[in-house]
């Protein structure tokens, strides 16, 4: 206990004579503590489990999780993420191999937004040229859009406090070279991801000369980098992980909604042509028996 108080009061006093020295106290400096906890379910396919890898590169300041079990007890992520020390998470819910959706939540006390992710394309399989340092902090770009309905004004929110990296944050560099874009079109924010090309470079030098010109004379210019897909919002909840719905999309129609309709157009398409078919073959059978018989037939005229 000794020892405890000494060092105590040796903190105090180092802190009053700063402060006489300097005059007067000075206000600490706001920390931007924002960390990101990343994890995908059970059941994803090797193109979710990269884009996964993807942006936790892309986040410096994130912890990736193993893989959750349950589907229907999604208040266990609360949990996780104040067990990592985590104030946001990325959530990949993977449903019959083929459906991807992304819950967006600030934990523990909300808000939350489901997304149903499309058109996925990853860093491998997009094979681009631009390249960036891991770990340097991105430019965030939004749509103006974002700014003209609320509910895409709270996922503009969300994104900034997710994807925009602190300052101090652990294993960033300091570094600005790439834009993470966010851009509305037809309801559905989608996602890319451009590096910073800037003269002087040997990416300009290389577009330079394959343009002809001086790489001095070219301006900066920007490389999609990947990854890139696209985020239809389904639903925005006032808790973490659930709660009462502030926003529903009236325009989403569930993938399973999309593939009982593609069946039953093809199973209509199938019952209206076998039923043609029998038509056909009940009208040549009338013909047939329909038909008058023939005087100068070969039965008629040798029989």
């Amino acid at each position: 206990m000794a020892s405890l108080y000494s060092a105590a009061s040796k903190g105090k006093r180092k802190a009053t004579d700063e402060v006489e020295q300097n005059g007067s106290a000075t206000a600490p400096t706001p920390r931007n503590k924002q960390r990101v906890l990343i994890l995908p379910s059970r059941g994803v396919t090797m193109r979710m489990r990269h884009l996964v890898n993807d942006l936790e590169a892309l986040l410096p300041h994130s912890k990736k999780d193993s893989k959750l079990d349950s589907k229907s007890n999604l208040h266990i992520l609360n949990e996780l993420a104040e067990l990592n020390n985590c104030n946001n998470t990325l959530y990949f819910e993977a449903r019959k191999h083929e459906d991807l959706y992304l819950w967006a939540s600030k934990t523990p006390n909300g808000p939350s937004v489901k997304f149903h992710v499309q058109n996925i394309h990853t860093m491998d399989e997009l094979k681009m040229q631009g390249n960036c340092l891991k770990g340097s902090r991105p430019l965030l770009s939004f749509d103006a859009s974002f700014d003209q309905r609320p509910h895409f004004g709270l996922i503009k929110e969300l994104f900034t406090q997710m994807f925009g990296v602190p300052r101090m944050a652990r294993k960033s560099k300091p570094f600005i070279d790439h834009v993470i874009n966010f851009s509305i079109l037809d309801n559905k924010v989608w996602f890319r991801h451009y590096q910073i090309i800037e003269k002087g470079s040997a990416a300009a030098e290389k577009a330079s000369s394959k343009k002809g010109t001086s790489a001095e004379d070219q301006k900066p210019t920007l490389v999609e980098i990947g990854p890139r897909m696209v985020l239809t919002p389904i639903r925005i909840f006032e808790g973490s992980f659930g709660g009462a719905t502030v926003y529903e999309n009236p325009e989403y129609i569930s993938p399973n909604m999309t593939r009982h309709l593609t069946r039953r157009k093809k199973g209509e398409e199938y019952k209206d042509r076998t039923t043609a078919q029998f038509k056909s073959e009940a009208k040549r059978q009338k013909l047939v028996q329909d038909a008058k018989p023939d005087e100068l037939s070969r039965q008629n005229v040798f029989g």
